[in-house]
């Protein structure tokens, strides 16, 4: 197999947020010159990478959507990033990370699975929330979405509330997820997926399928090239070749990505997109040709880089969106289906909310999204 990636994470213990308890008051916010210290909390603008990666990757709930090198893809496509590092006198306590984006329907900031803190914390919490206010009215929002990266509950939402945050019209990065048990052997995830998954992994070993496992330009170029194809074919909007090679880049500059492809008889059947993060390997995108399908060569692309992900320490495979099993007309409805052959655990984060900075801009933002959510039937 051909790969130049070697980074070892350290495995660590699995662990999940919880929110027992929780009950919030507004507390005070006061102004230093450049930065805000809040209930004794020193909340400052990230200066150094490893600090930041540091922190994050200890947290067990954490993923790239809060990675340093997740923002350094927004900055180069010329974004406005905000990134905010909380302390308790010299210890890092919390990080939250988002992106300023300028919409015709007002603009806003997105923090996509963040914060990153002790949400048992109240004042903590509480401070990062009062930061994040303040940060999107220096940036100009009329809104900032936040969509935590808690397991959705009573509490989850209950706190949402006491936050004063409203229920967003649009859902903002992937609320129910597949997400496979790393901490399991091989064996004993094969012996939870189903027959399907299982019989097309013996159709695919009998099909002479190559494997490679590569971070080279020639890798991202040709994912760019099937995307495009694998569109055209399931009828949708394919991303750029510049938004996908940026992202690559910017996940290759510190070994975070690999692209898995399949090939047999040198064409290329199906290609994955996979970025490995602390606790947590991630399915970004994947792509295939009509050979590619024949051929079930999909699944082994999974099992190759659950070996890989089990080498660098990680304890949980995240295969992303999936809808309800009910939903039959759903567009992903395939796809969703694809990943519960693997036998995976279905997580329910907690669903993006608003923090409403101009009540009456944000009334716009609300019509036109909660049509488009329709129209869209996402």
């Amino acid at each position: 197999m051909n790969t130049k990636t070697k980074t070892v994470h350290p495995r660590l213990a699995s662990s999940r947020p919880s929110l027992r308890g929780s009950s919030l008051i507004p507390l005070p916010l006061s102004r230093t010159v450049s930065d805000y210290t809040v209930s004794g909390f020193s909340i400052i603008n990230a200066a150094s990478r490893d600090d930041w990666d540091g922190f994050v990757k200890s947290h067990m709930e954490a993923n790239f959507l809060q990675s340093w090198d997740f923002y350094e893809f927004h900055i180069s496509r010329e974004k406005k990033v905000v990134r905010r590092l909380a302390y308790d006198g010299e210890q890092i306590v919390g990080a939250y990370a988002g992106v300023v984006e300028t919409a015709k329907r007002g603009r806003y900031m997105a923090i996509a699975g963040g914060p990153i803190l002790d949400w048992k914390n109240r004042k903590l919490v509480q401070a990062a929330f009062n930061d994040i206010r303040e940060q999107g009215k220096k940036t100009g929002c009329v809104f900032v979405r936040v969509r935590p990266q808690l397991e959705l509950s009573d509490s989850s939402l209950k706190l949402m509330t006491e936050l004063g945050l409203k229920r967003a019209p649009m859902y903002l990065s992937v609320e129910f997820a597949g997400v496979l048990d790393l901490q399991k052997s091989e064996e004993e995830i094969l012996a939870g997926a189903s027959q399907g998954f299982r019989r097309k992994l013996r159709k695919a070993a009998k099909n002479d399928i190559e494997i490679t496992a590569e971070t080279s330009d020639e890798a991202i170029q040709e994912f760019c090239r099937l995307e495009k194809l694998h569109a055209e074919r399931q009828k949708y909007v394919a991303f750029s070749s510049s938004f996908l090679t940026r992202q690559f880049e910017a996940f290759r500059k510190h070994d975070e990505v690999i692209i898995y492809t399949a090939k047999k008889d040198g064409e290329t059947l199906a290609q994955n997109f996979m970025i490995f993060y602390g606790p947590e390997a991630s399915y970004h995108y994947g792509v295939s040709s009509e050979l590619g399908t024949r051929y079930s060569a999909a699944p082994l692309l999974h099992m190759k880089a659950m070996e890989e992900a089990r080498r660098r320490g990680c304890i949980r495979y995240n295969l992303w969106g999936i809808v309800e099993p009910n939903e039959k007309s759903h567009r992903f409805y395939g796809v969703s289906e694809f990943k519960r052959s693997f036998g995976c655990e279905e997580l329910r984060y907690t669903p993006a909310h608003d923090m409403i900075l101009k009540p009456f801009a944000y009334q716009k933002t609300k019509l036109v999204e909660t049509a488009r959510k329709k129209i869209r039937h996402v």
